[in-house]
């Protein structure tokens, strides 16, 4: 689909609706408007988006969104409200007056508006999400808001790096300012700098030891020598919801020999993949590549190995379309991604590195600008 109108059009429906408040990356993406609270937008063929809002949002509706706005007021709203108290029956008889149907509705459409607009006509349910296939190729507006998030996230990085690089040790823990240094007092500092640069980081990564086996494992705990520490972040823009997303895995002193061999294995992988990515190459071919590097070097996949896809993309949502798993399909010039190679084995740790960067028709454009060094 190259666009909402031809979306719209392929399944017959007359208008597609939205309710949900600006934390849905289909309605941010649409309007660019914030709002914490819900709001109704409805996008008919051949029209720009409509969206009704409080009366007391409708001024910075209008100088923040290029969508048309209405209040709920004009929408009928109060006056519906006169015969009708369920709030989704007054949600459906509003969008109704706008529009006639058929309605078409993305996946996460409230079920119980759903259920109210039935009665006045046919709802399509966008069922294979063909709205965020639409989102994945981006603007060069877009990629610059992304590369923006990126640097936070480098300058983030940079914070905890240097932390670990300047601890001292003792008994092998990891101490500042005379204390242990922990995971959590890494990602606060983190945290710190991604809000002045006026980014939000959620749930960062920062895990040592036996807990890098566990991919998604937030980190606890004081931090060792020796041993692996992997430290992944991705914050968002808070004035324009674009993600960034970055790994790397340090060591505060020689690791394991294991470790360091997984280490050069996963950062060959991601160079490799790096290499393959340009349009037209799948996503799935791209994730084959490296479980079949893996599995020829003694990495086999299973229970344990490599337990993840190998990407994915990165926009309005920190997991969106394209995706660089086994069910990937064709990559296009525009999509923004991330390429993160990892091993994990309960006996010896875990290793990820992930890059950001831009598929272009004959390859593949890196964002992130940040050493893979391992051993600090």
């Amino acid at each position: 689909m190259d666009s909402i109108d031809d979306l719209i059009r392929g399944t017959g429906a007359a208008v597609y609706c939205l309710h949900a408040s600006s934390e849905n990356a289909a309605m941010r993406h649409m309007t660019r408007f914030v709002t914490s609270d819900p709001v109704t937008i409805l996008k008919k063929l051949d029209n720009p988006p409509l969206m009704i809002v409080p009366q007391m949002e409708v001024e910075r509706a209008m100088k923040e969104s290029a969508a048309e706005i209405l209040t709920r007021k004009q929408a009928g709203y109060l006056e519906i409200f006169e015969h009708e108290k369920d709030p989704w029956k007054i949600q459906a008889e509003m969008i109704h007056r706008l529009s006639d149907g058929p309605y078409l509705v993305p996946p996460d459409f409230p079920t119980a508006l759903t259920r109210a607009l039935e009665p006045y006509n046919t709802v399509f349910v966008d069922s294979s999400s063909v709205l965020s296939a639409h989102r994945a190729i981006k603007t060069s507006e877009e990629i610059g808001w992304i590369t923006t998030a990126q640097r936070a996230a480098e300058a983030a990085m940079d914070k905890a790096i240097s932390l670990i690089r300047n601890a001292d040790v003792r008994s092998g823990v990891l101490w500042h300012d005379e204390a242990p240094l922990t995971s959590d007092l890494v990602r606060y500092e983190m945290n710190r700098i991604l809000l002045a640069y006026d980014c939000t980081g959620k749930d960062t990564i920062v895990a040592c030891g036996p807990e890098t086996a566990m991919p998604h494992c937030r980190g606890t705990g004081d931090l060792r020598a020796h041993e692996p520490i992997v430290i992944d972040v991705f914050p968002s823009g808070n004035k324009t919801g674009y993600y960034a997303d970055m790994t790397r895995t340090v060591s505060r002193g020689e690791p394991s020999g294991k470790v360091t061999e997984l280490y050069e294995t996963v950062k060959d992988a991601l160079l490799m993949s790096e290499g393959m990515v340009r349009e037209g190459v799948t996503g799935a071919a791209c994730y084959q590549m490296v479980c079949d590097y893996f599995s020829d070097l003694g990495y086999p996949s299973d229970t344990e190995g490599f337990i993840h896809s190998l990407g994915h993309g990165v926009g309005l949502e920190i997991h969106e379309l394209p995706s660089l798993s086994g069910l990937g399909g064709e990559l296009k010039a525009g999509n923004v991604i991330t390429l993160e190679p990892g091993l994990y084995y309960r006996d010896i740790g875990g290793v990820r590195i992930e890059n950001l960067g831009i598929v272009e028709k004959n390859g593949f454009s890196r964002i992130t600008n940040y050493s893979m060094e391992m051993i600090l």
